[in-house]
């Protein structure tokens, strides 16, 4: 096992670029043509959001930790860059990477527990009928991924960095939610989990504190956060538009490096406030306060700024195309393809 990310499997093998992964997708179709033809798929995203939530699904009904279902979905992404789709029953592949990755994890579960559940949750799947099924596919999982199991993620470095950044309590979980949300992206494969980590920390720390003001959303919005997911549904929550908000939080980022003096950061404030303004000036000067400490500290640490840069604008993309998603219909492309090739059946 690597003691750290930076000499560890995952970043030695399992790096990739956009083009990288591009390219061995396509890859993939190209090797049956006729087959990619005859099944079409939803948009990739649409099917990581599927994953996503048949993962937590499985999870919930077993008590398994939330990360051991993060490695599960990396398995399962590193899989299909190997494996194409259509040749395998997603839903085999989706038990049995949450069967390894338990045991990656310390916290097993039986075979035959993990099959009476994905059997009890996907009652149109035959082939759950036998634990046998999913140790065959187990040997197949470990075997494509060249049995590097080990995942570094970024929920360490979120909760290492808590007390240095002050994050509050808030802030935290809406960071930890956003991590959680990272996996139903290509994030995972293209860059390490601390430049993951520290965009949801800047993404928390942005639009946290424009919620107060709400206080039944906010308190809703916390419990959500909790649960994890829930990272689109605060930031759109805050009324600002992502790409904008996020601009301008890199620019004072930027600035952060060369400090202005506090009358330069607080212009609009020189007038004089009414009392009903001195709440939401306040927040303000504290959000900019905390970015600006933020800044001091990635500037201290040699962090990529591009890479954050670059996580973030997949993120927030992520979250625009999340609205279109249609549960039904994504279900339908995939079981369409399981029937038709007798991939249900024990």
């Amino acid at each position: 096992m690597a003691a750290n990310y930076w000499e560890s499997t995952q970043r030695k093998h399992w790096q990739f670029t956009k083009e990288q992964l591009a390219s061995m997708r396509q890859r993939l179709e190209d090797e049956d043509p006729a087959l990619v033809q005859s099944f079409g798929l939803p948009q990739l995203r649409h099917l990581n959001i599927f994953f996503n939530q048949q993962l937590n699904r499985l999870g919930k009904r077993l008590g398994i930790r939330q990360q051991a279902v993060a490695t599960a979905q990396v398995y399962i992404k590193r899989f299909y860059i190997k494996v194409e789709i259509r040749r395998t029953n997603p839903f085999l592949v989706l038990a049995t990477a949450l069967y390894l990755a338990c045991k990656t994890e310390e916290c097993p579960q039986h075979i035959r527990l993990m099959t009476q559940e994905a059997r009890g949750l996907w009652t149109d799947m035959q082939l759950f009928h036998e634990p046998s099924k999913i140790g065959e596919c187990e040997f197949w999982l470990i075997s494509e991924m060249n049995s590097h199991l080990i995942i570094h993620q970024p929920y360490r470095t979120l909760t290492s960095l808590q007390s240095n950044l002050n994050l509050t309590n808030d802030e935290l979980a809406l960071a930890w939610s956003i991590v959680n949300d990272h996996y139903m992206t290509d994030l995972p494969l293209i860059y390490p989990p601390h430049a993951v980590a520290l965009t949801a920390i800047l993404l928390a720390i942005v639009f946290r504190p424009s919620q107060s003001s709400g206080g039944g959303a906010t308190a809703q919005n916390q419990n959500q956060a909790s649960a994890g997911g829930a990272g689109s549904a605060q930031l759109n929550n805050t009324g600002i538009p992502g790409v904008n908000a996020m601009t301008a939080a890199f620019n004072q980022l930027q600035q952060s490096r060369h400090p202005m003096t506090p009358g330069g950061v607080a212009g609009p404030q020189s007038s004089q406030p009414g009392a009903a303004d001195n709440a939401s000036n306040a927040q303000k000067i504290e959000r900019y306060s905390k970015v600006q400490r933020f800044g001091h500290w990635l500037s201290e640490s040699n962090v990529d700024l591009e890479a954050m840069v670059d996580c973030t604008q997949e993120l927030i993309s992520f979250y625009e195309c999340q609205e279109s998603y249609n549960d039904k219909l994504t279900r339908e492309q995939i079981v369409r393809f399981i029937k038709a090739k007798g991939l249900d059946k024990g």
